[in-house]
């Protein structure tokens, strides 16, 4: 999908509106929906072999904003629906794909750290995080077959296979300096995006809302989804550890290829590339190395770039919602897309 046009005076204007956006209004909106998305959760993850819940739980209790969850809750709610509890079991749903994606990551990058807490995989060892997560896998289509909407389960299993196929693709680019824009965009599409995406979409879907209207959802996640990744490869590098729940500078000591990196190597002088190089191709990194790609990165522009970029992916999430009337609802949802460039953590 082409990036979305510049839109950053949206966003803009809504920060005039609200010096600090943030999530709280659409956490009162959706709090009693939430709490009962929660319950489920609970009650989904028990089963008779001990570790399941007890690892799930670790993570799941871990203190994460449940943004996914919120959108499907709040889409739907949106877009009308009112009777029944199909968008608390689907919510939970986007829930665990969501959870069982972060198991597995962690085992994957070896991260021993995530939202302040150790992982899962530093806990009980990476054999159980990968075991727990398949079972969230089988409890997320549990509860889609349960649903019983083949559209649902369509559009949120493809979301899965997509995530999955961005796993593989960001394992493939991994330390690879010579990374495109193109290519570093098509693995977040899929990473982050692309649940995002399904999991306003279903909000829709649950309301019988014409196909013009999931699409204006799906836009509207697809592109909150990339507005919120790019924020987070400039907080790896901008951030106060305190806030972010994880140490400073891990993608970076782990090698990953993000935007900031992308455009500080396409905009950089022989030297610096061949730093670049070293330290993220060779994984030969030095005390100070981080310190000097902060100041490259600001040299080069790439923080203040990459921020740029999210803002208006931000704004073209924002502008998609012009299709529902105005509401509390609807403004709740244009300032979590406001607070996606203003965060943090």
């Amino acid at each position: 999908m082409a990036p979305p046009p510049p839109s950053v005076d949206r966003v803009a204007g809504h920060e005039a509106a609200r010096p600090a956006p943030s999530l709280d209004p659409l956490f009162r909106l959706m709090s009693g929906d939430l709490e009962r998305v929660n319950a489920l959760i609970v009650e989904r993850m028990h089963s008779p072999v001990a570790l399941i819940p007890q690892l799930a739980g670790h993570i799941v209790s871990a203190g994460g904003k449940r943004l996914r969850p919120l959108l499907t809750l709040a889409c739907a709610r949106l877009c009308g629906y009112r009777d029944g509890d199909r968008h608390v079991a689907i919510a939970a749903v986007v829930e665990f794909i969501h959870t069982a994606t972060l198991l597995h990551d962690d085992v994957v990058d070896a991260s021993d750290l995530r939202r302040g807490r150790d992982t899962a995989n530093a806990v009980w060892g990476n054999k159980p995080a990968v075991l727990v997560g398949d079972f969230l896998f089988a409890r997320a289509f549990q509860l889609m077959v349960e649903d019983g909407s083949l559209q649902v389960l369509e559009i949120l299993s493809r979301a899965a296979s997509v995530i999955a196929e961005g796993e593989v693709h960001q394992l493939m680019t991994a330390n690879d300096t010579a990374t495109s824009e193109e290519a570093y965009l098509a693995v977040i599409e899929a990473k982050t995006a692309a649940l995002f995406a399904a999991a306003a979409r279903v909000g829709a879907v649950l309301a019988d809302r014409p196909h013009d209207d999931e699409m204006a959802l799906e836009s509207f996640g697809h592109n909150l989804g990339i507005a919120f990744q790019l924020v987070d490869d400039v907080l790896d590098f901008a951030a106060r550890e305190t806030e972010l729940g994880k140490s400073v500078g891990d993608d970076f000591r782990d090698g990953k290829i993000t935007l900031p990196i992308v455009i500080a190597f396409a905009r950089g002088d022989a030297e610096e590339r061949a730093f670049w190089r070293r330290t993220l191709e060779t994984g030969e990194q030095a005390p100070g190395d981080l310190e000097r790609a902060v100041r490259i990165l600001e040299r080069r522009g790439a923080l203040a770039e990459t921020l740029a970029r999210a803002r208006a992916y931000a704004g073209a999430a924002i502008d998609a919602l012009d299709r529902f009337p105005d509401s509390p609802l609807r403004r709740a949802l244009a300032e979590a897309a406001a607070f996606a460039t203003e965060r943090g953590f």
